[in-house]
């Protein structure tokens, strides 16, 4: 790395520790003169009775041996006045009721206003009126500061629907219908709920959220067909693949469950179009009956908030999200559908000079070699396949196969792409499942095979949106793009295959690595409202990071990555120095999260890419967003 690239990090990471280091400053200053100012009214005669009395102030006690204790019952009768305070503004939960049953409403209000995190009502202010062992506490707010309480959530929603938005003009199905209901659960939450508004992004019209969202996931659900494209026969087990399209093209990702004659299925994830359904082989598809995935609870839980929210409300039931599969069931062996998904991935390449499809002739010696390791992984008999690779593809193609239940699920069209030498074949369909995740992904495994038609490398490929988004960069030459590819095929697929050795080789020592931590509180008590979820900011050593993944590793039986979007651009200086921004889904058998991931990476060298700066936040900054090239 240039000295002038060391000097820019170092610059940008000064700048923004220094000024989040000169706001934690002021937050404590501002702390210390609210404090003393608090001090000063209630000695200048605002009594505790004073407030007790005044209209203008909510206020509940606690009592206990110990002041937290006392603080926590304080605080969660200050939220159930609050809660009877605000109830007239709930109107989507008055008109919901409970069987006409006023306890159990106030109830429900009470619990929704439980979601509302202690961080969250920092407005409040205490009193101790007497100290342990016999603690007394009073917790109160001025009425007109409760407003400021909901405001965190106004914003999440009105985040989650652009980011619905922009899934669904993507055709990212599963992304738009889990934006879209999280916002729903969540307006069920807020005062006015069913008068908040946001605007059209293209024609600028006021768009009510309480009847647009349904709306808008209805319109998805009606504008969804899945039909069968071929059977594959595997002793008792029968797969089916699936075409999945929105609005006549590929949906981009889909999540699903059918019912098999017993029950309802685990979720399957479909990708660009594609996904598959199991059944015994004696069983019929025809008409099968499948249900669009809407709620995500599941991942709900990678926000707390949201979570607490889903566990507090009624599920909202969409009846539309109920489908069937359409057409006859296919022979084992019979392709209804041409491969459309092929058949972009060639238009798209067409005027790359230096990137081009090898011929039926050129490519005889590679599809002979994907032809055996087809076959390796259908019998599960893999004696021959160390001689097909390198000792790196070897290793790969074994941590490939332990990888949840790896199997094939379709006939492949292999077709071979040359850029510089190098081959990478475009794609072997196959699906994973884990144990402890109840889920089941679908995944195109791309190989990367020498001039000698050996195995080097193999990874998970990226969608077709994050594809476009790299190949419609017409001034990038077809190396850059083809490395980008890579590149980011590869790293999402080295913490799923679990590649430590790879991850620490494309990190630069001095590499730049800020972790933003989602610090979720518990309380002493059950039942009682956790705090806010506040991020936490830590730069980190190249080798703080390593030895931290290495125990998620360890710790871990499965890790997905999904990239709902990337954006890819270059920098100014520094030669081949590229910005890529991210949204990324992160799940794994103990953790999961959602956030925007930024890498700058240095191209200079396309056979070893280097990593300079990585960060991570869970969302947009309020101060300065997304973290992008511009802050470098």
């Amino acid at each position: 790395m240039s000295e002038n690239l060391k000097y820019r990090k170092k610059a940008y990471f000064c700048r923004v520790f220094d000024n989040r280091k000169t706001y934690y400053n002021m937050k404590r200053s501002a702390f210390a003169i609210i404090t003393f100012l608090l001090f000063a009214i209630t000695a200048n005669g605002q009594s505790i009775e004073e407030i007790q009395s005044s209209k203008d102030y909510i206020w509940g006690t606690g009592n206990a041996s110990t002041l937290k204790k006392a603080d926590n019952e304080a605080l969660a009768a200050l939220i159930s006045q609050i809660s009877t305070n605000v109830s007239s503004k709930f109107e989507q939960l008055t008109e919901g009721g409970t069987n006409g049953d006023q306890a159990t409403v106030d109830e429900t209000f009470k619990s929704v206003i439980n979601t509302y995190s202690r961080a969250t009502l920092n407005n409040t202010r205490r009193i101790v009126i007497q100290n342990e062992p016999e603690a007394v506490v009073m917790r109160y707010i001025k009425v007109a500061e409760i407003q400021k309480i909901f405001d965190g959530r106004k914003t999440k929603i009105l985040d989650f629907v652009q980011e619905g938005m922009h899934a669904e003009k993507k055709a990212q199905v599963a992304d738009a219908l889990r934006y879209y209901y999280w916002a729903l659960v969540l307006l069920q939450s807020y005062p006015d709920g069913n008068f908040l508004t946001t605007k059209d992004e293209d024609d600028g019209k006021e768009l009510l959220l309480a009847t647009w969202i349904p709306k808008q996931m209805n319109d998805i659900f009606s504008n969804l067909k899945v039909s069968m494209e071929s059977t594959h026969l595997d002793g008792d087990l029968k797969t089916i693949n699936l075409r999945v399209t929105y609005k006549g093209q590929p949906a981009r990702n889909y999540d699903y469950t059918y019912f098999d004659g017993r029950d309802w299925s685990n979720i399957f994830s479909a990708k660009d179009g594609t996904g598959i359904v199991e059944l015994p082989a004696l069983a019929s598809a025809r008409n099968l009956q499948l249900r669009t995935e809407y709620m995500f609870e599941g991942e709900a839980n990678i926000d707390n908030e949201l979570a607490e929210v889903m566990g507090t409300i009624n599920p909202i039931s969409m009846r539309n999200c109920a489908l069937k599969l359409e057409g006859e069931e296919p022979k084992p062996g019979e392709e209804k559908t041409e491969n459309v998904l092929m058949a972009d991935a060639d238009s798209a390449t067409t005027t790359n000079s230096g990137m081009h499809f090898l011929s039926n002739i050129e490519s005889a010696a590679y599809e002979e070699t994907m032809k055996k390791v087809e076959s390796a992984i259908r019998t599960r008999n893999y004696d021959g396949i160390q001689s097909l690779c390198t000792e790196s593809g070897y290793d790969m193609f074994n941590r490939l196969i332990k990888y949840g239940q790896a199997k094939i699920i379709s006939e492949p069209q292999f077709k071979f792409l040359e850029c510089n030498g190098e081959i990478t074949c475009r794609s072997l369909p196959m699906s994973f499942k884990f144990k402890s995740n109840q889920r089941t992904f679908v995944e195109d495994v791309v190989f990367t095979l020498n001039k000698e038609g050996k195995i080097d490398c193999l990874s998970f490929g990226l969608n077709k949106p994050a594809v476009d988004d790299i190949m419609n960069q017409t001034s990038w030459n077809d190396t850059v793009r083809n490395v980008l590819i890579n590149f980011l095929e590869s790293y999402k697929t080295a913490y799923a295959l679990k590649r430590y050795e790879y991850i620490n080789s494309i990190f630069s020592d001095d590499a730049l690595i800020i972790t933003g931590s989602v610090l979720k509180h518990t309380v002493a008590n059950e039942g009682q409202p956790m705090s806010k979820q506040a991020v936490k900011y830590t730069r980190q050593t190249k080798s703080e990071y390593m030895k931290k993944l290495q125990h998620i590793f360890r710790s871990s039986e499965f890790i997905n990555l999904r990239f709902a979007d990337n954006q890819v651009r270059k920098s100014g200086v520094g030669g081949e120095i590229y910005g890529i921004q991210i949204k990324q889904d992160y799940f794994s058998s103990s953790y999961g999260d959602t956030g925007y991931l930024f890498l700058m990476v240095d191209l200079n060298n396309p056979k070893e890419p280097v990593i300079h700066v990585r960060t991570w936040q869970p969302e947009k900054d309020p101060n300065f967003g997304l973290i992008d090239l511009s802050h470098f």
